[in-house]
């Protein structure tokens, strides 16, 4: 009998108070692990009540108690790493490794925030008049909420909520209903680490969800991590309600390989960037765009072997390489992209269709695929597939390849392969791309930096954690101060000025 997978408000474990419910799948066997109860417009309401009755005493603890508490929350992290992984795993699908990667990514955007103290300091200016002193706070905003995908279910919340945290907020989590059980996990170590009730919620929920916080009068400011479409909703809904809204959407990272590219290095990382993960990533790269003919055949003759080779099994494997996809309706989805490609006439050099693992028939499996001589044109160009294919669009040019690049309507993440300084320079100046990586693959940044693309990739005037995150996550206050001296000057009824 499939476990019921509850909601977390206010320190406790609640379910859903109405009666619709998604089933949870090992993707690896197809087999239906839990029931997820769908929360109602009237769970999310409780939650944000909870949130927003903790938000005063959670605003006004001292940044250097907030601190402590996540950093006992990152021992806890630490030591029970492993549990975590096979949660990851068990739901989302991913190898063991990769599950253990990213939580210890999320892990750092914690051991960033732990410098709550230093990031929420303001700034202070003396005499900014005749005896008047000026200076800046970083307040918190109240009730925040982050909805979060279903391919990185720690990691992404953890871009979120240990900044928003840490700046003084408190936190509604609506995580993937695919992936649910991680989110709890955070949630009952939170408490465990000494983080009150009602500080930090989780809701578990489809689009009733979604709609209940993006419009309910309490909650004010909204991070989302998604698809293109959803982002644009997200930000959409949430500004027209007065909020604060962050949207990251869609990618469709392309990776140059200029001709005194390191092929071997160029090969290693296409083959870790784009079929990592199932390729369920949006800092994937998922076109190659090789410069000339020669490079471009050089690049396949080492590439589709390799690819050919992947070692795909469950994610529990220690020698997998690639799990399963994360459900059958995505399975389906990904094949409809290869068949979509073949269609459009691009060469199909490796066929992942028809993978199967013995004794994981029902499993949502897919072998690598890789397509040559892809053009612009194409759906599996134009579109995120979100999954094993990765395409080559051959380019004649540096120039070629830049413009191609800069006209995608994503601007998520990009890198170029190249021994040439003045090539990797150039293109990290002119490329029109969020994130850049010379001879790094995916180039995401570190928790002290921000994350976020540019064009359709992101909606919102904010990057996530690093400084944007502190930014994001607070309100800026300037206080102008001048004490009585005995000295009557009048009442003055223009602007002021320093004169």
């Amino acid at each position: 009998m499939p476990v019921t997978i509850l909601n977390f408000i206010n320190g406790e474990l609640v379910p859903s108070r109405g009666p619709r419910t998604a089933p949870v799948y090992n993707p690896a066997t197809g087999e239906q692990s839990a029931t997820l109860g769908l929360a109602t417009m009237e769970d999310v309401r409780s939650a944000t009540e909870a949130a927003r009755k903790a938000f005063p005493a959670w605003a006004n603890t001292p940044p250097l108690r907030r601190a402590r508490i996540l950093n006992r929350f990152l021992r806890i992290m630490e030591d029970r790493i492993d549990e975590l992984a096979q949660v990851i795993t068990a739901e989302h699908g991913k190898v063991l490794s990769d599950a253990k990667g990213e939580i210890q990514r999320g892990m750092e955007v914690v051991e960033f925030a732990t410098g709550a103290p230093q990031l929420l300091k303001g700034e202070i200016s003396e005499n900014v008049g005749t005896r008047v002193d000026s200076h800046s706070l970083r307040q918190p905003l109240g009730v925040v909420a982050g909805i979060t995908p279903f391919n990185f279910p720690a990691m992404v919340p953890m871009w979120m909520f240990p900044v928003a945290l840490a700046c003084g907020n408190t936190f509604i989590l609506k995580p993937s209903e695919r992936d649910p059980s991680a989110s709890l996990m955070l949630a009952r170590w939170l408490k465990e680490a000494g983080l009150p009730d009602g500080v930090f919620n989780v809701v578990h929920g489809d689009k009733e969800a979604v709609d209940a916080i993006l419009t309910d009068p309490d909650v004010v400011a909204v991070s989302f991590v998604g698809s293109t479409p959803i982002a644009r909703y997200i930000y959409e809904t949430a500004t027209s309600h007065g909020k604060r809204c962050q949207a990251l959407g869609g990618a469709k990272n392309h990776m140059i390989v200029m001709p005194d590219a390191d092929m071997d290095q160029a090969v290693d990382a296409l083959m870790g960037a784009a079929y990592g993960s199932a390729g369920e990533r949006c800092m994937a790269i998922s076109v190659a765009v090789p410069i000339g003919d020669t490079t471009a055949d050089h690049l396949i003759e080492k590439l589709a072997p390799k690819v050919r080779a992947l070692n795909i099994g469950p994610g529990t494997d220690p020698d997998a390489e690639m799990g399963p996809l994360v459900t059958k309706q995505h399975l389906d989805k990904v094949r409809g992209y290869i068949d979509a490609g073949v269609d459009e006439g691009a060469k199909l050099i490796v066929d992942g269709r028809d993978f199967h693992r013995q004794g994981y028939e029902k499993g949502y499996f897919i072998g690598g695929s890789l397509f040559d001589r892809v053009t612009t044109d194409m759906k599996i160009y134009r579109e995120e597939i979100f999954g094993p294919v990765l395409v080559v669009a051959r380019a004649k040019s540096y120039d070629d390849a830049a413009d191609m690049i800069n006209q995608h309507e994503f601007g998520n993440g990009t890198a170029i392969f190249t021994r040439d300084g003045d090539a990797a320079r150039e293109f990290a100046h002119q490329i029109q791309v969020g994130m850049v990586g010379i001879n790094v693959p995916i180039p995401v940044p570190m928790a002290f930096h921000s994350f976020g693309g540019w064009k359709a990739s992101l909606f919102g005037d904010h990057h996530m954690h690093g400084p944007e995150g502190v930014r994001f996550y607070t309100k800026l206050k300037t206080i102008t101060t001048r004490w009585p001296t005995g000295i009557r000057a009048g009442a003055e009824f223009v602007m002021p000025t320093m004169s």
